[in-house]
């Protein structure tokens, strides 16, 4: 059996070409990573829209290998979310958040269009080896690595593998001795692409509860480039869209939407949800990420995006342990973090579809009750779920935060809003002036960042605290021309912010001493023992975090 990328050559085998695998391959490789990036198919599949709604720290994270402006450019801006109680409207959504951001809040570009993007920045990278046509049929670890089998005999070696092999990767999954506990809805839900001149429609997203055009269900519209609709319709269970596209059903079902106008079916599918989460995201030296790691329903665009942040955690904690900057501590937090991410959007999406498909006569009397009364009471209109829209999750009760008691986490914000920022935060994005960096997020991306607040000298940090990871340090008053920083981060005087590579704040220390400060360093390393023993008095600031 021949076998191929043994050590010195492969650092990370990723197992699927979709978006997660791309995503994971790219931010390796701008560590310095060499990768084999495998997928089973014999080529790229550019059919219908599938995953459309790319959130803006999704657009960040791709920006940082060269992809983000693009996927921003070529598809729909939308900062509106409708939503509709059969023909009146019964609030709009405006979505904002704290900072400044380079990029809007949600962009819709076709999941095939993105995959393009993101192969053209990965056929620009030389430390990433694309094979197609290869089926992984065996994933065997010991001490010093995985050997990844495919079919016809081939195997690689690596030290590390990333499984982002999409639904279809249950088999690998139960090789691993992973579950995959939940349960698939019965209802079915129609999408197609459809292609018309709606006046007013291409920059917002609709949500209709019982329209008339689909009575009893739901009906949920994004636009996407170039003149084209993304319409999903629930139907029953025993739907068949064959039937109904041989009968004329559906030229009447969409006409119902665009009106006599002329228009295309672009594309069309049923799909079945599932809600699932597996049970563990780290076993060994094997990552689960994306959709084979968890399953959700789509209001909310919680999938995709979701699985771009499991390829950031990933991608920065296996090039520090790669490089010997950190250990087990670190590997293992991947779970702790990513599998509680996925609980929480498990977590929202299954509220949103308890009200959206509810399964008992109390569920049904509250969602008609609370759509009746919802037009006219505020209090009402708070309880209608229509999908609340994908947001970072937030690394609280992370092993690598260090909470501060003076920033409490109060809990998830209210639909459409951040929380305040803090430690286990995804650090806002301001302008700042440093060397070429023109945006926070941009200093935020290469090893550990400290923000120091206040004129007094900076505490050092050296290689020997780190234990090799790069730290940089800079004044907030000396990139901060115009206060717009200091501002959002509402800082005191004498703090330190620290900020991991994923941009996630780490700790906020207030006038930290040499011992707290590679204390919380350590800890966000993975190792959470002080490297000095701490002082008599000395305090952590450790608070149980509030979800």
């Amino acid at each position: 059996m021949p076998v191929d990328g043994a050590a010195g050559g492969v650092g990370v085998v990723v197992i699927g070409n979709g978006p997660v695998g791309q995503t994971t391959a790219l931010l390796l490789a701008r560590r310095g990573v060499p990768v084999a990036l495998l997928d089973a198919r014999p080529a790229r599949d550019l059919t219908g829209s599938r995953s459309i709604c790319q959130q803006r720290d999704v657009l960040d994270v791709w920006d940082g290998v060269g992809a983000g402006r693009r996927v921003a450019a070529e598809g729909v801006t939308w900062t509106t979310a409708r939503t509709f109680h059969r023909d009146r409207e019964l609030f709009a959504l405006t979505l904002g958040g704290r900072g400044r951001s380079a990029f809007p809040p949600f962009v819709n570009l076709s999941q095939a269009r993105t995959e393009q993007i993101l192969d053209e920045r990965v056929a620009a990278s030389p430390l990433i080896d694309v094979r197609w046509d290869h089926r992984v049929t065996g994933l065997d670890q010991d001490a010093d690595g995985v050997t990844v089998t495919c079919d016809g005999g081939r195997s690689l070696r690596a030290p590390h593998a990333v499984l982002c092999a999409g639904a279809h990767g249950g088999p690998l999954r139960a090789a691993l001795g992973v579950e995959f506990t939940g349960h698939s809805f019965d209802d079915r839900f129609l999408i197609c692409d459809i292609r018309a001149d709606l006046p007013g429609w291409a920059t917002e997203r609709r949500f209709y509860f019982d329209p008339a055009w689909n009575p009893g269900r739901q009906v949920l519209i994004h636009p996407c480039p170039g003149g084209t609709y993304r319409i999903d319709w629930q139907v029953p269970a025993d739907f068949d869209l064959a039937a109904e596209e041989a009968s004329g059903a559906l030229d009447a079902r969409v006409r119902a939407i665009v009106g006599d106008r002329p228009h295309e079916v672009v594309w069309r599918s049923v799909y079945r949800f599932q809600s699932r989460v597996a049970s563990r995201m780290r076993v060994g030296r094997v990552l689960l990420a994306g959709d084979c790691a968890h399953l959700m329903a789509p209001f909310g665009a919680r999938g995709l995006n979701s699985g771009v942040a499991d390829a950031e955690n990933a991608a920065w904690k296996l090039a520090f342990v790669l490089n010997g900057w950190a250990g087990e501590g670190l590997l293992e937090s991947y779970h702790a973090e990513r599998h509680a991410a996925a609980l929480e959007n498990l977590a929202v999406t299954t509220a949103t579809m308890d009200f959206l498909v509810p399964h008992t006569d109390e569920q049904r009397r509250h969602r008609r009750d609370v759509l009746a009364r919802a037009a006219d009471d505020p209090d009402a209109r708070a309880l209608v779920d229509s999908g609340r829209l994908y947001e970072p999750f937030w690394y609280v009760d992370s092993p690598l935060t260090t909470p501060d008691p003076h920033r409490p986490f109060a809990g998830r914000p209210p639909r459409g809003a951040t929380p305040p920022p803090g430690p286990g935060v995804l650090l806002p994005d301001v302008p700042v002036r440093a060397g070429g960096a023109t945006r926070l997020r941009e200093l935020a991306r290469d090893g550990f960042l400290l923000l120091v607040a206040g004129d007094g000298d900076p505490v050092p940090v050296t290689a020997a605290d780190s234990g090799g990871v790069p730290v940089r340090t800079h004044r907030i008053s000396e990139i901060d021309a115009t206060g717009e920083l200091a501002a959002t981060l509402a800082v005191r005087s004498g703090e330190i912010w620290m900020v991991r590579p994923d941009a996630h704040i780490a700790a906020v220390l207030p006038n930290p001493d040499r011992t707290r400060l590679v204390r919380a360093l350590r800890r966000a390393l993975g190792d959470p023992e002080p490297t000095e023993p701490a002082r008599k008095g000395d305090d952590d600031g450790v608070l149980p975090a509030r979800r």
